[in-house]
């Protein structure tokens, strides 16, 4: 399908370098198409596409920012590093609406009310764009995406935000984004111990398709709406996965009672050692990352990189190490109180305060058993 696009964006580009694009036709319509959520990743929330189409000159395309390529020289170290260049294509309707239709994702278009020559200058502005470096733009998850993107080129109409989110801003982008997670636990528990406290900021900034097929319904233009119509085009199936034990928190909440049961030292020291070790990329990924969503990610008191040196120290460090990180885990406690993700983080909570008070032979009222020691 990638192959496909790319020919007959080929032709297209050839088409317009060559010529001056053409004069749209009074037929002509514009509308933005919100796609709904796939079972992938990237596709969790949905996508944003701009289409163009005239009878009169036989034209019916649609402009997609959501492009990139796997076969980038070091893709995974771009992408985390947060200078990956996504970019802007053009593919015929048909095609792009057969691609939803495969995976069975709902399709919805919105019909601008726009005049002629707002039709004609964002025509403009799109094939102008893809011929030249604007083509491409360094992706970010909330800043800069497909959605956004296609903000700014209906903004830059009229130079003003005549498109603004309406949806709630009250809440945190954390809270906003963690119902898209339903169902998949490991996708959840990934995506908040990665994002540090940018997530938590109130969501103003509209980046969601879904929030811009809403805001859209409501935005005006002269005074009148800016949407004429609404139809379906593809009837997409809800995505409502099965409950799986081996993709909910139960499997984590087994595996620790598993930990805490055996009570061995030993397993101690290499759960703490693990968790340290992510603890530190946490850290470390918030300095290499340009994502700011990455920055400042207070998940490191919970996977405190000091947990590496746990096996390593002798017994009377032991104690104030494991003092200072049961501090640190009471003061992550208490900021997590307010956070969407606490019951997906309770479970390693509990873990950790427990395992360490184990470790340093401190037994709250008398109820943890002692610890066992290997055999030699």
């Amino acid at each position: 399908m990638f192959k496909n696009f790319t020919f007959l964006s080929i032709l297209f580009l050839y088409a317009v370098g060559f010529s001056q694009s053409p004069n749209l036709s009074a037929n002509t319509e514009v509308s933005i198409l919100t796609c709904g959520r796939g079972e992938e990743l990237y596709s969790t929330f949905g996508h944003t596409a701009l289409r163009v189409k005239d009878s009169v000159n036989q034209l019916d395309v649609v402009y997609n920012y959501g492009y990139f390529d796997f076969r980038a020289e070091n893709f995974y170290l771009k992408f985390v590093k947060g200078d990956l260049q996504y970019f802007m294509n053009v593919t015929s309707f048909e095609d792009f609406v057969f691609e939803y239709q495969s995976d069975k994702r709902e399709v919805i278009e919105q019909t601008l009310n726009l005049p002629l020559e707002k039709k004609q200058e964002v025509f403009d502005a799109l094939n102008t764009a893809l011929l030249s470096k604007d083509r491409f733009y360094t992706y970010k998850f909330i800043d800069r995406n497909c959605t956004t993107m296609i903000v700014e080129k209906i903004n830059g109409l009229y130079g003003k935000n005549e498109i603004q989110k309406l949806d709630d801003k009250t809440i945190s982008y954390r809270t906003l984004l963690y119902p898209y997670f339903e169902n998949y636990f490991w996708y959840k528990l990934g995506i908040n111990s990665v994002f540090g406290a940018k997530t938590d900021h109130k969501a103003e900034k509209l980046f969601l398709p879904t929030e811009l097929m809403h805001s859209l319904d409501q935005a005006k233009y002269n005074g009148k709406p800016l949407v004429s119509g609404t139809r379906t085009v593809v009837i997409g199936e809800k995505i409502a996965p099965n409950f799986s034990f081996f993709n909910s928190i139960f499997l984590i909440c087994v595996i620790l009672l598993i930990l805490i049961s055996i009570n061995k030292r030993f397993l101690f020291n290499i759960y703490l050692f693990l968790c340290g070790f992510f603890g530190l990329f946490l850290c470390l990924i918030g300095l290499y990352s340009e994502h700011q969503e990455l920055l400042w990610n207070y998940n490191a008191l919970l996977f405190n990189p000091l947990f590496v040196l746990i096996p390593f120290v002798s017994k009377i460090s032991l104690k104030k190490l494991n003092s200072a990180l049961l501090l640190m885990l009471v003061i992550y406690t208490i900021i997590m109180l307010t956070k969407s993700h606490l019951v997906i983080m309770f479970p390693f909570i509990l873990a950790h305060v427990y395992i360490l008070l184990k470790m340093i032979n401190s037994n709250p009222l008398g109820l943890l058993p002692s610890i066992k020691k290997n055999r030699t």
